[in-house]
């Protein structure tokens, strides 16, 4: 069944962003810590045992100089400048293995896949990245709540962190051609997208495919599904805390992020997601700040969306984008 309005509804909804005055102040005083103490990024040739791909062992410093680690693949014996992806992945899940993501490689691209710090253990892809700063407060199991309180404890500053300098580590790199650099993710790896659409500059593109984290008091109000319920659950219990949570959040909303991301955008949505409610997607793609933006509809689908058709759609999306 649906979850939420018609889609006609939907494409009008522009709610009101709810933005600390110091939005932009908090995050450029992270990302230039981070870039302080940040060390060159190491590419490591990796034996994946693939015949057509070459690979690389990747770890480079992300939030506050600590090292993440990730895949980078190339088609074999690409000589370059090649447009490259910078992929984020969906909650819970790691890097994964390397032969498991080799659909942008195949497609022509570099494609660099982040790991997510703490995450890996959901039963899904791996991981190899610890997440040595957590906050050591209260919170409810899962990654929503970590540090949940004050935002410069919070989980996902980490993350986001991350996810900017996994962007100029890859634009280091001499195979990438680093005017082409892509973000890409789906569910929370299409929140981390719209962060760093809204944090990193001279991106070619942002793909985030029916992306969370974003419109968190709406998603908190509709939705019983989790990760969503991890943050209802924490202020259940902490009843005193709501106010101080969602005041963290506003930091790390995916609508404030989208209203300041100018690269051309392609989203997805499905209609059928109790996961991330169709209006808390287009509430990010609505207030997108880019003159070029594009949403993909799949009406009857849940939180898969678009699976496998909507790497198609993305393929030549960013075919006609950057082939132009």
């Amino acid at each position: 069944m649906l979850v939420d309005w018609p889609e006609e509804e939907l494409r009008r909804y522009l709610p009101e962003r709810d933005e600390p005055d110091d939005f932009d102040e908090f995050w450029t005083a992270t990302l230039d810590q981070a870039r302080e103490r940040a060390t060159p990024a190491r590419f490591v040739p990796y034996d994946a045992g693939l015949a057509t791909v070459d690979v690389h062992d990747v770890t480079f410093s992300g939030f506050d100089g600590q090292p993440v680690r990730g895949w980078f693949l190339v088609p074999r014996d690409a000589s370059g400048p090649l447009p490259c992806v910078v992929e984020y992945i969906g909650y819970g899940g790691g890097r994964g293995l390397a032969h498991e993501r080799l659909f942008w490689s195949a497609a022509g691209y570099a494609h660099f896949v982040m790991d997510t710090r703490g995450q890996g253990s959901a039963g899904s892809s791996v991981a190899d990245t610890p997440d040595p700063d957590s906050a050591g407060t209260p919170q409810t199991p899962g990654f929503m709540t970590r540090g949940v309180t004050d935002p410069q404890t919070y989980y996902y500053r980490r993350v986001f962190t991350d996810a900017v300098r996994a962007v100029e580590a890859v634009r280091e790199h001499p195979v990438v051609d680093a005017t082409k650099v892509v973000v890409a993710g789906g569910s929370q790896g299409g929140g981390i997208t719209l962060a760093a659409a809204g944090l990193a500059d001279g991106l070619a593109a942002a793909l985030p495919d029916v992306p969370f984290l974003c419109h968190y008091r709406r998603a908190t109000a509709i939705t019983d599904a989790y990760p969503y319920q991890e943050l209802v659950t924490f202020c259940r219990t902490h009843r005193s805390q709501a106010d101080r949570v969602f005041s963290t959040l506003r930091y790390f909303d995916g609508v404030n992020f989208a209203a300041r991301a100018t690269a051309p955008t392609l989203f997805s949505v499905a209609l059928m997601d109790a996961v991330c409610p169709p209006s808390t997607v287009f509430a990010a793609f609505n207030h997108y700040a880019g003159e070029r933006k594009d949403i993909t509809v799949w009406p009857f689908n849940g939180h898969e969306g678009g699976a496998g058709f909507n790497q198609g759609v993305q393929r030549a999306y960013l075919a006609s984008l950057l082939d132009a």
